[in-house]
Protein backbone atom coordinates (compact mmCIF):
# COMPACT_ATOMS: atom_id res chain seq x y z
CA UNK A 1 0.00 0.00 0.00
CA UNK A 2 1.24 3.49 -0.82
CA UNK A 3 1.68 5.84 2.14
CA UNK A 4 -0.25 9.08 1.88
CA UNK A 5 1.39 12.43 2.64
CA UNK A 6 0.96 13.61 6.23
CA UNK A 7 0.17 17.31 5.87
CA UNK A 8 -2.66 19.63 6.87
CA UNK A 9 -5.92 18.41 8.37
CA UNK A 10 -5.79 14.75 9.34
CA UNK A 11 -8.83 12.65 10.20
CA UNK A 12 -8.73 9.00 11.14
CA UNK A 13 -11.77 7.00 12.19
CA UNK A 14 -13.43 3.58 11.97
CA UNK A 15 -17.00 2.92 10.86
CA UNK A 16 -18.26 -0.48 12.03
CA UNK A 17 -20.74 -2.46 9.96
CA UNK A 18 -21.11 -4.25 6.67
CA UNK A 19 -19.81 -1.97 3.92
CA UNK A 20 -22.32 -1.58 1.09
CA UNK A 21 -21.18 -0.98 -2.48
CA UNK A 22 -22.62 1.87 -4.49
CA UNK A 23 -23.64 0.15 -7.67
CA UNK A 24 -25.56 1.31 -10.64
CA UNK A 25 -28.77 3.25 -10.46
CA UNK A 26 -31.84 2.02 -12.26
CA UNK A 27 -34.49 4.10 -13.97
CA UNK A 28 -37.99 3.62 -12.56
CA UNK A 29 -39.76 6.12 -14.80
CA UNK A 30 -40.37 9.86 -15.13
CA UNK A 31 -36.67 10.63 -14.76
CA UNK A 32 -36.45 8.98 -11.33
CA UNK A 33 -33.33 6.95 -10.55
CA UNK A 34 -32.97 4.68 -7.53
CA UNK A 35 -29.98 2.84 -6.09
CA UNK A 36 -29.83 -0.81 -7.05
CA UNK A 37 -28.83 -1.69 -3.45
CA UNK A 38 -31.09 -0.95 -0.49
CA UNK A 39 -28.13 -1.23 1.89
CA UNK A 40 -26.08 1.65 0.43
CA UNK A 41 -28.25 4.48 1.83
CA UNK A 42 -28.01 3.43 5.49
CA UNK A 43 -24.28 2.64 5.04
CA UNK A 44 -23.58 6.12 3.63
CA UNK A 45 -25.52 7.67 6.52
CA UNK A 46 -23.44 5.72 9.06
CA UNK A 47 -20.19 6.82 7.36
CA UNK A 48 -21.36 10.46 7.17
CA UNK A 49 -22.26 10.47 10.87
CA UNK A 50 -18.86 9.04 11.87
CA UNK A 51 -17.12 11.58 9.61
CA UNK A 52 -19.16 14.43 11.12
CA UNK A 53 -18.09 13.33 14.61
CA UNK A 54 -14.44 13.09 13.50
CA UNK A 55 -14.52 16.62 12.04
CA UNK A 56 -15.11 18.05 15.56
CA UNK A 57 -16.90 21.10 14.15
CA UNK A 58 -14.09 22.05 11.74
CA UNK A 59 -14.90 23.69 8.41
CA UNK A 60 -14.90 21.62 5.22
CA UNK A 61 -11.46 21.00 3.76
CA UNK A 62 -11.17 23.47 0.89
CA UNK A 63 -8.22 22.13 -1.12
CA UNK A 64 -6.87 18.86 -2.42
CA UNK A 65 -7.50 15.75 -0.32
CA UNK A 66 -5.88 12.32 -0.02
CA UNK A 67 -8.08 9.46 1.20
CA UNK A 68 -7.15 6.01 2.44
CA UNK A 69 -9.88 3.38 2.83
CA UNK A 70 -9.24 -0.03 4.40
CA UNK A 71 -12.34 -2.23 4.26
CA UNK A 72 -12.76 -5.18 6.62
CA UNK A 73 -15.47 -7.38 5.12
CA UNK A 74 -17.57 -9.82 7.18
CA UNK A 75 -16.00 -13.26 7.38
CA UNK A 76 -18.10 -15.85 5.53
CA UNK A 77 -19.15 -18.92 7.50
CA UNK A 78 -17.48 -21.03 4.82
CA UNK A 79 -14.04 -19.43 5.46
CA UNK A 80 -11.40 -21.72 6.96
CA UNK A 81 -10.91 -21.41 10.74
CA UNK A 82 -7.09 -21.46 10.68
CA UNK A 83 -6.44 -18.98 7.89
CA UNK A 84 -8.06 -16.01 6.20
CA UNK A 85 -8.27 -16.09 2.40
CA UNK A 86 -8.01 -12.97 0.23
CA UNK A 87 -11.24 -11.03 -0.39
CA UNK A 88 -11.52 -11.84 -4.08
CA UNK A 89 -15.31 -12.05 -4.25
CA UNK A 90 -17.92 -9.29 -4.45
CA UNK A 91 -18.32 -6.49 -3.58
CA UNK A 92 -15.98 -4.65 -5.94
CA UNK A 93 -13.45 -2.37 -4.24
CA UNK A 94 -14.21 0.58 -6.53
CA UNK A 95 -17.92 0.46 -5.68
CA UNK A 96 -17.15 0.32 -1.94
CA UNK A 97 -14.87 3.36 -2.37
CA UNK A 98 -17.51 5.26 -4.33
CA UNK A 99 -20.10 4.85 -1.56
CA UNK A 100 -17.69 6.13 1.10
CA UNK A 101 -16.49 9.09 -0.98
CA UNK A 102 -20.10 10.14 -1.59
CA UNK A 103 -20.76 9.90 2.17
CA UNK A 104 -17.73 12.11 2.93
CA UNK A 105 -18.88 14.77 0.45
CA UNK A 106 -20.31 17.84 2.21
CA UNK A 107 -19.06 16.45 5.55
CA UNK A 108 -15.24 16.46 5.18
CA UNK A 109 -14.86 18.20 1.82
CA UNK A 110 -17.18 20.02 -0.58
CA UNK A 111 -16.90 17.60 -3.51
CA UNK A 112 -15.22 14.26 -4.14
CA UNK A 113 -13.47 15.84 -7.14
CA UNK A 114 -11.08 17.28 -4.51
CA UNK A 115 -9.67 13.77 -3.95
CA UNK A 116 -6.29 13.73 -5.71
CA UNK A 117 -4.99 10.50 -4.14
CA UNK A 118 -7.05 7.45 -3.22
CA UNK A 119 -5.76 4.28 -1.65
CA UNK A 120 -8.16 1.39 -1.14
CA UNK A 121 -7.81 -2.09 0.27
CA UNK A 122 -10.32 -4.81 1.14
CA UNK A 123 -9.83 -7.93 3.19
CA UNK A 124 -11.87 -10.46 5.13
CA UNK A 125 -12.15 -10.01 8.88
CA UNK A 126 -10.00 -12.17 11.09
CA UNK A 127 -11.88 -14.41 13.53
CA UNK A 128 -13.56 -12.16 16.11
CA UNK A 129 -12.70 -8.91 14.25
CA UNK A 130 -15.39 -6.28 13.62
CA UNK A 131 -16.28 -5.60 9.98
CA UNK A 132 -16.28 -2.00 8.75
CA UNK A 133 -13.95 0.54 7.19
CA UNK A 134 -10.91 2.40 8.50
CA UNK A 135 -10.87 5.89 6.95
CA UNK A 136 -8.04 8.40 6.78
CA UNK A 137 -8.54 11.82 5.19
CA UNK A 138 -5.57 14.16 4.73
CA UNK A 139 -5.45 17.71 3.44
CA UNK A 140 -2.90 17.63 0.63
CA UNK A 141 -1.11 21.00 0.39
CA UNK A 142 1.33 19.94 -2.30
Amino acid sequence: MFPLPAVGVRLEFFVPGKAAPQGSKRHVGRGILVESSKEVGPWRERVALAAHNAMLGRALIAGAVSVELNFVLPRPKSAPKRSTPKATKRPDLDKLERAVLDALTDVCFADDSQVVALSGYKRLAEIGETAGVHIRVLEDDQ
